[in-house]
């Protein structure tokens, strides 16, 4: 289990990074899990080896407020995941707009979930039901 993880909304994010770097935090990583109809995304800091994890679930068709003003190395993160996922972030300090690690003849989101293929991350967290005999 991931430990000192906050949930954040749009609403509350920036607020909650400025924070973050004001206590002398450094930017790690950001990971995106896509859920099938929302974003799972999870920005990591860490000081002195104690890591801050915030969490933000962001439905799909909405785009997340970039980072990269606060932490400018998170624009090479938030490059990735737009190429990878299709997940678009506003007010980047850097845009590739879609071709930072994607040539022009890849496929278009690579990571994000289709409908019907792949497996769904939310029924792998389920516990499986048991059966009567």
């Amino acid at each position: 289990m991931l430990e000192n993880v906050r949930e954040i909304t749009l609403e509350n994010m920036s607020e909650q990074v400025y924070r973050i770097k004001k206590a002398g935090f450094r930017f790690v990583t950001i990971t995106c899990t896509d859920l099938g109809d929302t974003f799972d995304l999870l920005y990591q800091f860490d000081k002195e080896y104690e890591f801050h994890n915030l969490r933000l679930a962001l439905p799909k068709g909405e785009d997340a407020p970039s980072v990269s003003h606060i932490y400018f190395a998170a624009a090479l993160v938030e490059n990735e995941i737009q190429d990878l996922f299709n997940l678009h972030f506003w007010n980047m300090a850097v845009n590739f707009v879609g071709r930072f690690i994607l040539s022009e003849n890849a496929p278009k989101a690579p990571l994000a979930k289709t409908p019907g293929i792949g497996i769904d991350a939310r029924v792998i967290t389920q516990k499986p039901q048991e059966t009567q005999t």
